[in-house]
């Protein structure tokens, strides 16, 4: 019997050109018996509605894109068929939660990892109503995602969010958050927080914090408060997140399956490197095993 299977692409995504790779990209699922369906994105939030709207004959939903693109095709599929498996091809620019599951960056050979079966069923972040793959952030740098021009990510790639994040460094501010998790509750004021499940956030490792398990139900749960002494402090506490050293005063690293934020005022959210809203208090938390991906 036939397979079904639907591909859903963003073809503005990553600068390796992958998109001249697709006939051979299809060919690879069509020759292991799957009729493939192919929807390529036109503008943010297509792949979330059409996940969403998909029947019930799809055997294998594929996403190729960046981190947002498969953070909308999660989404989708959530809403109306979280049981269905997913793949991944990741060809964005920095491609942090495949860099975690070991997904191969060239797409040919992701495509052929897919066709294995192994899947892997790792933590998804429920974020209010919406989902995360691996990262809900606030704060210093989590704009630089979603504000960096999508050109200068094709040419650069990583380095397009280091320019971006240079020239952030000059809207510094800080946010008063009430913090509740595990029992204890702490308010201060802090400049950046991340929630993730990631071995990596921004392309770098190290910085989400020590013993990462994916399938764990638990997040890593970092938040930096405000600097006293200004740049000198925030330099000690980015060579400190670099080094995955958490002993500094600056630095707040726990684990949780939950954890409720309210601040004083709204605050711009970032979900998967996408703009997530301005939220003024939130509740999230971790779905044990609620992502089925094949890698």
């Amino acid at each position: 019997m036939e397979k079904k299977l639907l591909f859903i692409y963003n073809p503005r995504a990553g600068k390796t050109g992958y998109t001249s790779h697709l006939t051979e990209i299809f060919r690879v699922f069509i020759d292991a018996g799957y009729r493939v369906e192919v929807f390529p994105t036109g503008e943010r939030g297509d792949g979330r509605e059409y996940a969403r709207g998909i029947g019930d004959d799809f055997d294998l939903v594929v996403a190729a894109g960046g981190d947002g693109t498969l953070n909308e095709i999660v989404g989708g599929l959530r809403e109306s068929h979280p049981d269905l498996p997913i793949g991944y091809l990741p060809v964005g620019s920095t491609n942090d939660f495949a860099s975690s599951l070991g997904i191969p960056q060239n797409p040919v050979q992701a495509a052929k990892n897919i066709l294995s079966k192994h899947l892997a069923r790792v933590d998804l972040g429920r974020f209010g109503s919406d989902y995360f793959v691996y990262v809900a952030a606030f704060g210093l740098f989590t704009n630089v995602a979603y504000e960096t021009d999508q050109t200068l990510k094709n040419l650069f790639g990583h380095a397009a969010y280091l320019i971006s994040g240079v020239k952030s460094l000059g809207e510094l501010r800080t946010y008063r958050m009430t913090i509740h998790a595990n029992g204890e509750t702490k308010t201060d004021d802090y400049i950046l927080g991340m929630i993730t499940n990631s071995i990596s956030v921004g392309g770098f490792k190290n910085i989400t914090g020590r013993d990462v398990a994916l399938s764990d139900g638990l997040f890593e749960v970092t938040l930096v408060k405000a600097p006293k002494n200004g740049l000198a402090d925030l330099s000690d506490a980015a060579a400190a997140l670099i080094a995955g050293n958490e002993n500094i005063p600056l630095l707040e690293v726990f684990k949780t399956d939950r954890i409720e934020i309210a601040g004083e005022d709204n605050v711009p959210w970032t979900l998967d490197g996408e703009f997530g809203g301005n939220h003024q208090n939130v509740v999230i938390e971790n779905l044990q095993y609620g992502l089925q991906l094949y890698c």
